[in-house]
């Protein structure tokens, strides 16, 4: 049996029939930028959150980069990050002109240590960016404490989390911001690139709508030097279908979740742990393995497709080389990105395959 890690053919075609209707209403319109669709999906996705507003914009990156532009972050600033997230997060704040400042993760949830990020402040921070990474939600309430203590704004990076819920709060609605991805494989995912910020600021929203559409409110007067960065008719329809099948795609994923801590318990792996008061959506289900090479390749051997996220360290990519960042105050982050590994993991994913991999995890521990 192949099991790949994840197959967006399946998702199309579970819901086929009403993908290619939307398909069609677009195609039929002759409107293909910024209309009906998108404003459609940006009212049904705020109210989702439980936010004001929402901006559909070109991907998550640029979610993220529009928000610490609208924030007036930029050169000379600095910006708390996780150390163990993907690099988006940190280019955001690059291309912003601000400088990111990670920080190490709590390692029971892989998401950044509150209780660490005090020290990391300085004259220069002024906002920090939480990731609910792999679907769980970052510990927000201790966050936002410090935030609020200092000053900072708080941009909640939700790309892998759609549908996620905090202390009985959706993710989205956390923060001043969020920055949000609809790439193909997020939970809720489009067919190519995507992205959206949400907030209950209205000065946040005129200004990422502004900013993202070179700079304008009315055409061709620019009030802002902006840039191109907007979700489009087709992807917002098909987003607009998926939406509504979100919340009964992230029930699956907890039911494979569960199984799979059910099954796994005894398996000299470590398993991803969620902290009280979250409802996580399982982006993707991380394990941990001192042996994860070895393993991966055994998994594969045996038809099983994992991936790793992420085998490189930010801070020792050669695109952050100018930080100069101590491998000895990064152990953990190291530690992390050395044993990690991401299981399949997806509403489609049958028992008999979860059959399969648990029983190939064991046999490999034998």
């Amino acid at each position: 049996m192949e099991i790949p890690f994840l197959d967006l053919k399946a998702s199309y075609l579970e819901i086929k029939s009403e993908l290619d209707v939307a398909v069609q209403r677009v195609l039929n319109s002759g409107w293909y930028i910024q209309g009906e669709e998108v404003r459609a999906f940006e009212s049904e996705f705020a109210e989702y959150c439980n936010v004001k507003y929402c901006i559909g914009v070109g991907n998550g990156l640029d979610a993220l980069y529009l928000i610490l532009l609208a924030m007036d972050i930029g050169a000379g600033d600095e910006v708390i990050v996780p150390s163990n997230t993907f690099i988006a997060t940190w280019l955001a704040v690059s291309s912003s002109g601000a400088i990111p400042v990670p920080v190490e993760p709590d390692e029971t949830t892989f998401n950044i240590d509150p209780t660490r990020i005090e020290a990391a402040i300085t004259l220069n921070t002024k906002a920090i960016i939480p990731v609910h990474l792999y679907g769980q939600p970052a510990d927000m309430d201790p966050i936002l404490k410090i935030a609020d203590r200092y000053k900072l704004k708080v941009i909640e990076d939700a790309a892998q989390a759609h549908g996620a819920r905090y202390k009985g709060k959706n993710v989205g609605c956390l923060g001043n911001a969020a920055g949000f991805s609809f790439y193909p494989g997020k939970n809720l995912g489009a067919f190519g690139d995507g992205g959206a910020v949400t907030t209950n600021d209205p000065i946040i929203e005129e200004r990422v709508r502004m900013l993202s559409n070179y700079g304008s409110q009315i055409k061709y007067s620019h009030d802002v030097k902006g840039v191109n960065s907007r979700l489009d008719e087709l992807q917002a329809a098909l987003l607009r279908v998926k939406l509504k099948y979100l919340d009964i795609w992230n029930d699956k994923r907890r039911n494979i979740s569960d199984q799979y801590a059910k099954r796994l318990n005894n398996a000299n792996i470590v398993i991803p742990t969620a902290i009280s008061d979250v409802i996580p959506v399982w982006h993707l289900y991380v394990i941990r393995h001192k042996k994860r090479d070895s393993l991966q390749k055994y998994l594969r051997n045996n038809g099983i497709d994992t991936i790793i996220h992420y085998p490189i360290p930010i801070h020792k990519q050669l695109a952050y080389k100018e930080l100069e960042c101590s491998s000895e105050n990064m152990n953990l982050t190291q530690g992390i990105a050395d044993s990690i590994l991401s299981l399949p993991m997806h509403p489609r994913l049958k028992i008999e395959e979860i059959d399969t991999i648990v029983n190939a995890i064991y046999s490999y521990n034998k």
